[in-house]
């Protein structure tokens, strides 16, 4: 009965690659990610996800802010198919590292930059239309603490960086059995 609900083929390995655009707080940039992932059963899969997004925002002292967001997760999918159609609705999350590498130029004070890595998560929902792919995710990352030791008057600034992303992206995969018997 569970093949006849659910017609992604269970044991089957499946590839994709999505981009789409950010916006993290104030900002704006672009994103992109290489999934593969196993069918753990008809409706259900696992994988893995490397990431990659580029972000520009402006900080509180008017700084002009280029980061971006390396992101290795391990991932989890859920689909929602009755097995008619070639539609199939999911939901679904991850949770790994993320690297973040943070770039401001100031006028005032020059060029700083700053990086670290962090664990983090990611939830997403959307649909599938045969190997089409369109999805809505929420990249949540820890807040990080950029501190600057500005010139000539040497006043040290600190601001916190709100990591923190949306993404809407568009893909495709291969493999992974078909939706529609």
């Amino acid at each position: 009965m569970a093949a006849s609900v659910f017609s992604q083929e269970q044991g089957k390995l499946r590839g994709g690659l999505n981009l789409g655009l950010c916006v993290p707080r104030g900002g704006f940039g672009v994103s992109g990610d290489v999934q593969l992932g196993y069918n753990l059963r008809d409706n259900m899969n696992i994988g893995v996800r490397f990431g990659l997004a580029g972000m520009g925002k402006v900080n509180p002292f008017g700084d002009v802010e280029f980061g971006t967001s390396l992101n290795l997760l391990g991932t989890f999918a859920y689909y929602f198919s009755s097995g008619q159609n070639s539609f199939a609705p999911f939901v679904g999350g991850g949770l790994g590292f993320y690297t973040l590498y943070e770039l401001a130029f100031s006028g005032q004070y020059g060029v700083y930059m700053d990086a670290g890595t962090f664990p983090g998560g990611m939830l997403t929902a959307g649909f599938e239309a045969g190997k089409f792919r369109v999805a809505l995710e929420y990249n949540l990352l820890p807040t990080t603490t950029i501190t600057v030791d500005g010139t000539p008057t040497r006043e040290i600034k600190t601001h916190k960086i709100q990591n923190s992303y949306l993404a809407i992206t568009i893909g495709f995969y291969i493999g992974g059995g078909k939706w529609k018997k």
